[in-house]
């Protein structure tokens, strides 16, 4: 007996009087347990005796007056929160852009100069777009935080010699806390007695399995799932009791470390970094030349007034003000469609960062598999294991009976409690293994609710130190039957017998096989009844090595095995003289597996399609990880990479490692952290799914997080990007499809809109350097980007997929928001717009015509240049006398409205007098009308040059030239060789 348990079985009295002496002694010596000292202990090495006395503690725990002074050294035991984002920081922060800034100060500058409806109209599309983007990110948060599950207010702590359910928050170092079934434990606690306890640590593991915890000493070194005698805060007691003394509290547990990592870490998206450059670039840019347009027309008009007037002109003409606006339009669609699809969006940019996805890395448990241990496949006695998940198939079999008796003995000797929902809906609770094998039983009918009530006169339950549990039943007619479950070797080694598939008397198995009664006695006659579940099964003489090669067989797919035997007892038997089995018959073998998830397999494949390589990152058994992987068409399913070769690693190492494999298995938090900056460091934009706090760091540091939002921890949500309310991996791909649509609609916005500014600046510049009258006032450019040219724009963000989004591979991480083949078409098409509204404009100065009809015919031909580029700018490589109009809606109604209220403008004489605009002829719009369709010569040209060369393999005949001279000269080389 241990000093803890001694100190148990003390009387009340004794107790409390430890406890005083324990609150003084721990008084005297409070310098001695500090902060630094609790979190670099390695508690799991330490004896309990000796965390107790290192903790100056006792197993009657603290007195209240210490652990009030306790409290006041460590703090509460509560985990750092990140501060959460004031909501008017949160708006504030819509104007931090480079492109948003200069828009200011243009419509400052454009107050001052006492352009007051210039000014409005600028401050008004700034203002929207903030309200959107702040809108749509408060929304997000608002439903996760729905999400967010409460957890235990109170603990069962000993306090002054008496148990006591005490606020969880006041817990200290030196607590004595007590758990049972059902209790999520409140800090990390060093076990110092229990009684069949068992854990489910997959939150902070990765495993599927519980944890059984005991008091044993672990090496210093031992990996989180091997430190059996420390139960962590979080995790969930699912069997049996315990008492553990509180070692960790708050940021000094293993959850306090993992919840540090996730608030210490942040990555940019693609598309912030994108657009970040973008928006920098254009804002030098535009700076650049305004300041050049100011000092050459005060150089060469000397006109310093009108000159500034044309640099205010060209920088608003440059700007592409709606693209903030388009930026958040399509990806607020995007939400809006993937909300839909049971996907939570919490940050804008997360959209468009998982259509540019290259690697997923996925958690396995909860994630890819159900998280529900599955028996899948049963061997009777040691023969070839059946596929037993479908019952159906089950009853098509001669062996159906074997199967049937396998399972019904795995179900009563098992602790597992059921609880039968209103709706009529059979829900389990206890041991995940028990769990399976009673579903599994339920599921086949082989046992029944009678067969569950028969009283229990013995049991023996499991331990690490047995690996079997075992339990005697009195049968109806008032003889029993005893039941073992456990590890194979273990129970086969209790038996005399095996059974024998398919066997049903002496005659059908052979001379050597005997009858064995299986069920509940029969009263001798050996007869079945008519369920299948009594009756004899026919036996042989067990068979150690067979059944040995039938595990290892087992075993090697990734199953947890446990055998399972019975023995018939006499109604004259004495249960206690059976407390050790023996001369058992052994039944057979359950296979049982954490199960992929429906549909997952083919999610992979479509990943796979799209150019995204799907990794499983997972803290489970490598042959278990592989035996997952293998089921789910992972590509690379050997040479899992694991986390206790990863210590010995560089990071080339890993980078080269992560190359040759789809699996990293036995990997801590810290290691996921790892495996996913290094997939960035080689270039990948990495999405990263999971559920359990241990996934949480990865998830915050990938390019984009995805968390389980039904089984997901709070910590994994908060950390994440996109949460997913049904669990469901397939809803990643058509969350991958969303945002590859969404950066196609932004993609073409901004090539509409840069095109078009080139154009502008291209004109305006030359214009004031040539020196002619001023082409464009400030407010005609004003019109052209928010009137016409920001509806048009926004309309473009609607713009649906093409249907190939999951046929191609991820866009380039060197791509930037336009390709290359794009910004080459905006440069063309621009400088020909630029070239037609110069040459129009300075034809009709020379030829006479006023400066407001010439500006009236240089706007509406711009204004006609956006209407035919918008239909272009709505597909990259497809032409748009192939595209359907009524496909987007808006677009054309937005163009052709735009259109409308340009023309209606020019004809209202107030409205055409503050634009410096006036009426044009049917020949003046004609003109117009042929100009403008120009430049789809162009745009148009450009596509069908670019599809021409891929059809008929422009690289391709490149290589075909270079093989034909190859060929040339290898036979020019024999000539010479034969003459």
């Amino acid at each position: 007996m241990t000093n803890a348990t001694k100190r148990e079985n003390q009387t009340a009295e004794e107790l409390a009087t430890n406890s005083t002496m324990t609150g003084n002694a721990t008084g005297a010596s409070i310098a001695a347990v500090t902060n630094e000292m609790v979190a670099e202990e390695a508690w799991h090495s330490l004896s309990p005796e000796a965390t107790l006395d290192a903790l100056h503690t006792a197993a009657n725990g603290l007195s209240s007056e210490e652990s009030k002074r306790r409290l006041g050294i460590f703090g509460e035991n509560a985990l750092e929160a990140a501060v959460p984002t004031p909501k008017w920081k949160v708006f504030l922060l819509q104007f931090k852009s480079p492109l948003i800034a200069v828009l200011i100060v243009c419509g400052i500058v454009t107050m001052v100069l006492d352009h007051h409806v210039d000014a409005i109209a600028i401050f008004v599309v700034l203002l929207l777009n903030a309200i959107i983007g702040f809108y749509q990110e408060i929304k997000a948060n608002q439903a996760v935080r729905a999400l967010a599950s409460l957890s235990a207010p109170t603990s069962r702590v000993i306090r002054d010699g008496r148990v006591a359910s005490l606020s969880t928050p006041s817990l200290v170092p030196g607590d004595v806390v007590l758990l049972e079934s059902g209790d999520r434990v409140p800090a990390d606690l060093r076990l110092i007695e229990t009684n069949n306890l068992r854990i489910d640590e997959s939150m902070l593991t990765g495993e599927s399995e519980d944890a059984s915890k005991n008091t044993k000493v672990s090496d210093r070194d031992a990996p989180l799932g091997d430190r059996k005698s420390i139960a962590f805060s979080g995790t969930m007691v699912t069997g049996g009791r315990g008492r553990g003394v509180v070692v960790g509290t708050g940021s000094n547990t293993e959850l306090g470390e993992i919840n540090d990592l996730v608030i210490g870490t942040h990555a940019s998206t693609p598309l912030e970094q994108i657009m970040s450059r973008t928006e920098r670039g254009i804002a030098i840019a535009v700076i650049i030349v305004a300041l050049f347009v100011f000092i050459g027309g005060t150089i060469i008009n000397g006109n310093a007034t009108d000159a500034f007037l044309s640099s205010v002109a060209l920088a608003v003409a440059a700007m592409p003000e709606a693209l903030p606006i388009v930026l958040t339009v399509a990806m607020s669609l995007a939400v809006s469609r993937m909300a839909k699809r049971n996907a939570i969006v919490r940050t804008l940019p997360a959209v468009e960062t998982l259509g540019s996805a290259t690697v997923i890395g996925s958690d396995k448990t909860g994630t890819l598999t159900q998280n529900r241990m599955t028996v899948e496949t049963c061997s009777i006695g040691a023969a070839q294991p059946h596929d037993c998940r479908s019952q159906e198939d089950i009853e098509s079999q001669l062996w159906k009976d074997d199967v049937a008796r396998l399972l019904r003995a795995g179900a009563l000797t098992n602790e597992a409690h059921r609880h039968v929902e209103a709706s009529g809906e059979v829900r389990y609770g206890g041991d995940a293994v028990d769990v399976a094998m009673a579903r599994a039983a339920d599921d086949m009918g082989a046992v029944s609710q009678s067969d569950r009530d028969l009283p229990i006169v013995f049991e023996t339950p499991y331990e690490p130190e047995l690996r079997y549990s075992m339990t005697i039943r009195r049968n109806a007619d008032g003889s029993y039957t005893q039941y073992v479950k456990g590890a194979p070797d273990t129970v086969a080694a209790m038996c005399a017998t095996m059974a024998v598939e398919g066997g049903r008397d002496n005659g059908e198995s052979g001379a050597n096989v005997d009858v064995v009664e299986g069920g509940r006695n029969s009263g001798g006659t050996g007869e079945r009844s008519a369920d299948g579940r009594n009756g004899s099964a026919a036996t042989e003489p067990i068979d150690l090595a067979r059944i040995d090669e039938v595990y290892e067989a087992m075993g090697g797919k990734g199953l947890r095995v446990i055998g399972v035997a019975m023995r018939e007892l006499g109604p004259d038997a004495r249960p206690q003289d059976y407390r050790e089995p023996e001369l058992m018959t052994f039944l057979g073998l359950e296979g049982m597996l954490d199960p992929p998830r429906e549909g997952v397999r083919e999610a992979i494949a479509q990943c796979a399609q799209a150019g995204i390589e799907v990794k499983m990152i997972t803290g489970d058994h490598p042959l278990t990880a592989q035996a997952i992987g293998e089921r789910l068409g992972l590509r690379r399913t050997d040479n899992a990479i694991t986390g206790s070769e990863m210590l010995e690693m560089s990071d080339e190492v890993l980078k080269a490692r992560l190359k040759e494999t789809s699996i990293a298995a036995r990997v801590s938090p810290q290691d996921k952290l790892r495996i996913v900056e290094a997939l960035q460091d080689e270039g990948h934009t990495v999405a990263v799914t999971g559920d359990g706090v241990n996934d949480a760091p990865a998830l915050k540091a990938a390019s984009v997080g995805i968390a389980m939002g039904e089984s997901g921890t709070d910590v994994a949500r908060e950390a994440s990007d996109v949460v997913l309310t049904d669990d469901n991996f397939v809803t990643i791909t058509q969350a991958v499809r969303e945002g590859r649509v969404t950066f196609k609609a932004i993609r073409g916005s901004a090539f509409f809109l840069l095109s078009t500014a080139v154009a502008a600046v291209i004109a305006v510049g030359v214009n004031v350097i040539a020196e002619m009258p001023l082409l464009f006032m400030p407010l005609q450019m004003l019109w052209i980007n928010f009137v016409t040219n920001g509806v048009q724009d926004i309309a473009l963000a609607f713009e649906p997929g093409q249907g190939d989004e999951l046929s191609r591979p991820p866009r380039k991480a060197s791509e930037g928001l336009l390709s290359a083949a794009m910004w080459a078409r905006t440069a063309v098409c621009g400088l020909w717009m630029a070239i037609c509204i110069l040459v129009m404009f300075r034809v009709m100065i020379d030829d006479g015509y006023d400066e407001t009809t010439a500006r009236t015919m240089a706007l509406t031909l711009l204004v006609l240049f956006n209407f035919f580029m918008s239909m272009s700018a709505r597909s990259e490589n497809i032409s748009i006398f192939r595209l359907n109009p009524l496909r987007n809606p808006f677009l054309l109604i937005a163009a052709v409205l735009a259109l409308i209220v340009h023309a209606s403008v020019m004809y209202i004489p107030a409205a055409a007098a503050v634009l410096g605009v006036g009426p044009l002829s049917a020949t003046e719009w004609l003109v117009c009308w042929a100009l403008g369709l120009s430049v789809l010569v162009f745009s148009e040209g450009d596509k069908l040059i670019r599809t021409l060369m891929a059809k008929y393999g422009y690289h391709g005949a490149r290589s075909g030239l270079r093989a034909a001279g190859h060929k040339a000269r290898r036979g020019v080389l024999r000539l010479l060789n034969n003459s």
